[in-house]
């Protein structure tokens, strides 16, 4: 073995460029056509700069399509709103091409840069700009036919007539707090809807959401940056407050008359989905209660004559889905947690149910598409494990399911609109990303991206010190299983005492213990001699809705209980320092840190990163899905947030947070330290001017990183 594959990984070298991730293929889509695939893949010189690729199915010839660089040579300038966006999608310290969509015919890609919309042509092979304005483009997409290209600017909905190459204002009403076609702050940061207009498939209509966010209080922000401090107005929706009121609109674009959906007296709801069925006849919208207990499935046609096809209930809270699913009889596949696992249901239009497609003790995750020639539905699911994502084939004439992707790991499945093919981004904790495509019986064509770890990958040099990843189970106290993932000490010796790195998150909708690639902060600390453990516990992803509402109304308890059993198998391992465990966690997790250390006495250390330290802080849309609102649920937000237990912390605690969150707002941090400071407890603090929640940046993250790494080596090395 060479001395090169003999390095030992750093924290700068984790987030500088090229990616150690190697060669991955973001935003993967089939063209419409069929004959190529394309994606977004980053500048090797720059991991964050992302260009336009595609991949000729034929040839299998892979090129560059469009260059970021060459069009904004000199960087982009993002609007506030965009800035915004972007933090909702995760997305903020990425530039370049981050996004785009095909025209339905298979001649051209649309996509935004730098406030503008541009459209590449694959027959001409150039790229022109459709819109060039001082104010900032965004949301853009094609309309179904291609006729049009439409996107938001300044609050109100626009579209270019790509024929005549000219801009035309839909709406003009957008100013001040009234937002047309924009999705709303709870809808992007909590709803997975991060738009706020859908085209008719027949290209005439544009359904959209009015926002009116007047009855959302204004409060002041400070976001300090390192320059200034700027006072920000933000009306930030908290528990237990009023939301904004959204008005549902169909847009006739082609005599520009409106008509207003009737959503009923009740204004105090979530608008959660929209839809068209496929005649462009009618839309469905799903209206859900303030207390997210019960679902209205509802149908309109043009005139606003509405009605609900269906109903969900739940005693804790109803989980949103993408898996609506129209046939062409009329009928529709409905996801559904009323079994207490996520499944997949058959109906009639009229919102009577046929069966229930699929059952068992996992969930499933989307429908990919369905073929409805062949009566087979496509879905990817936690079938074979909790750890595992694969896809599956389903009968709809039998129910029969079939396992098509049969690597060990995760796979993200892309389907191509005719359902013969797809493409799969395959990982496990020891293969990067791998990207090949297949026929749909799970036959494989080609690799697209074989990523595998030789010499010419950027992970090469730091193969040889790769540590292996253990799964395992235990048992909460009411006897769910509970995953975990250990990874041991390079060099790892049976008769050695190792401090613990425990990370966790532990909130719902998310996931930390999975067979997938791309922990390389695990790698880093293992290397530098700390058992690293993580745990999903009670409330966390993709165990069924039981398993997650053991949280309800009492966030922090059932969550602390199951890490405290993951503590205790801890201590039956020999090569645990049982006094040198410490805990980490991030957002939610870092709420857990903040629990930990003062519900018990069993870490060493704690370091929190942005944490909620009181959930009346946060948001409406997210805390009363768990908490309900503070004024039903009194004692219980009490109980929840940390102020009362603070006086229990007697170990190191390091609290980390950006001066410019605008999700996990920076007062949590502020009222944690002054509560600290009055109770005599001495803590340590690093905080970040001008950042936001993810702390996102390449210096930013090496500064972070070094500091949480740093922390647990000068208290537990």
């Amino acid at each position: 073995m060479s001395k090169l594959n003999k390095k030992l990984l750093t924290i700068d070298r984790i987030f500088s460029s090229p990616s150690l991730e190697g060669t991955v293929m973001r935003s993967v889509k089939f063209s419409p056509t069929g004959k190529s695939v394309t994606f977004l893949q980053s500048k090797v010189g720059n991991k964050d700069q992302f260009d336009l690729w595609e991949y000729n199915i034929e040839s299998a010839h892979k090129h560059l399509l469009v260059d970021s660089q060459i069009l904004i040579p000199t960087g982009e300038k993002l609007s506030a709103e965009e800035k915004a966006r972007r933090e909702r999608q995760r997305t903020a310290s990425l530039s370049g091409i981050i996004e785009y969509s095909w025209a339905k015919d298979g001649k051209q890609i649309l996509f935004p840069l730098n406030g503008d919309l541009f459209v590449y042509n694959l027959e001409t092979l150039k790229v022109l700009q459709i819109t060039d304005s001082d104010d900032y483009d965004t949301d853009a997409r094609f309309s179904p036919n291609g006729n049009y290209v439409s996107f938001i600017r300044n609050q109100n909905i626009y579209l270019v007539e790509l024929e005549q190459n000219q801009v035309k204002q839909l709406t003009f009403d957008g100013e001040k707090t009234i937002k047309n076609g924009m999705a709303e702050f709870v809808a992007q940061e909590e709803m997975d809807r991060d738009t706020g207009y859908w085209w008719s498939d027949d290209d005439e209509k544009i359904a959209y959401i009015q926002v009116d966010e007047s009855p959302v209080a204004i409060t002041q922000r400070y976001e300090i940056n390192a320059e200034n401090i700027e006072i920000v107005k933000q009306r930030y929706p908290y528990t237990g407050e009023p939301n904004v009121i959204v008005k549902l609109v169909i847009l006739n674009i082609k005599n520009m008359t409106a008509q207003p959906i009737d959503l009923g007296e009740n204004n105090d709801i979530y608008l959660t989905r929209v839809q068209w069925l496929p005649n462009s006849q009618q839309l469905s919208y799903q209206v859900m209660s303030r207390n997210q207990q019960q679902m209205d499935l509802n149908f309109t046609d043009l005139k606003s004559n509405s009605h609900t096809v269906l109903k969900e209930k739940s005693k804790t809270w109803l989980n949103l889905h993408n898996d609506l699913f129209f046939l062409k009889d009329g009928s529709f596949i409905w996801a559904s947690e009323r079994d207490g696992f996520k499944h997949l249901y058959h109906y009639t239009n009229k919102g009577k149910r046929v069966t229930q497609l699929t059952q068992g003790n996992w969930i499933v995750d989307s429908i990919e598409t369905i073929n409805e020639d062949e009566k087979l539905l496509y879905f990817t699911a936690s079938k074979k494990s909790a750890t595992e994502k694969h896809l599956y084939s389903l009968n709809l004439s039998n129910n029969e399911v079939h396992q098509l992707t049969s690597k060990v790991g995760w796979h993200e499945i892309t389907v191509d609109n005719t359902a013969q093919f797809y493409i799969d981004n395959w990982s496990n904790r020891d293969q990067p990303t791998h990207t090949s495509l297949h026929d749909i019986t799970g036959k494989i064509l080609t690799v697209l991206n074989d990523n595998t770890i030789d010499k010419n990958h950027p992970y090469y040099p730091y193969i040889d010190k790769h540590q292996k990843t253990e799964f395992g189970k235990l048992s909460s106290d009411d006897g769910h299983l509970l995953h975990y993932r250990l990874t041991k000490p390079l060099n790892f010796n049976p008769k050695k005492k190792y401090p613990v790195f425990h990370y966790t998150y532990g909130g719902p909708h998310a996931q930390v213990v999975t067979n997938s690639w791309g922990h390389f902060i695990d790698q880093y600390m293992a290397q530098q001699g700390f058992v690293v453990f993580a745990l999903d516990n009670r409330g966390s992803a993709r165990r069924g809705l039981t398993f997650e509402s053991a949280l309800y109304k009492h966030m922090g308890k059932v969550e602390i209980q199951d890490q405290l059993v993951g503590v205790e198998y801890l201590k039956t391992r020999t090569f645990i320092d049982t006094n040198k465990i410490g805990i980490f966690g991030w957002s939610y997790g870092g709420f857990m840190a903040l629990k930990a250390m003062t519900k018990t006495n069993v870490f060493a250390l704690g370091v929190a990163v942005a944490p909620v330290t009181d959930y009346k802080l946060y948001d409406t849309f997210y805390t009363e899905r768990y908490m309900s609102t503070p004024q039903l649920n009194k004692l219980g937000y009490q109980k929840t947030a940390v102020f009362d237990d603070v006086k229990n912390i007697k170990k190191p605690l390091l609290v980390i947070h950006g001066m410019a969150d605008d999700n996990v707002l920076f007062t949590n941090s502020t009222r944690l330290f002054k509560t600290l400071q009055d109770e005599g407890i001495l803590f340590d603090s690093m905080i970040y001017p001008g950042a936001k929640h993810g702390i996102s940046g390449e210096k930013p993250q090496k500064h972070v990183w070094k500091t949480i790494s740093q922390y647990f080596i000068k208290h537990l090395k």
